[in-house]
């Protein structure tokens, strides 16, 4: 959760010139492939860099992944989601969620 955090973080200041939200997409798959658990706060954290990179498609693709893995969708995690669609002018996408928490 913290590396994944320190990703989303660092994200704030440097994701267009480093692209951080790929390196939180890294270590989410080493997570996994380590079968570590994945809870809803290291996917809200991965949400958020996603969201602060503008990357709102693969937002939308870890809020699946929480749905698939049972994971507990909260309204920080729908947020960040929300935050992305509406970054990326996807205003459909947002209300759909808006609708669905």
């Amino acid at each position: 959760n913290t590396a994944v955090s320190a990703c989303e973080r660092w994200g704030q200041w440097k994701f267009e010139m480093w692209g951080q939200w790929n390196q939180a997409l890294r270590l989410l798959a080493e997570i996994a492939s380590a079968n570590l658990e994945l809870n809803t706060i290291t996917y809200s954290a991965a949400v958020s860099a996603c969201e602060k990179s503008g990357q709102w498609d693969q937002a939308l693709k870890f809020l699946l992944e929480m749905a698939s893995a049972q994971a507990k969708l909260d309204t920080i995690t729908y947020s960040a989601a929300v935050s992305a669609c509406e970054k990326g002018d996807r205003w459909d996408q947002a209300l759909g969620l808006l609708v669905e928490m």
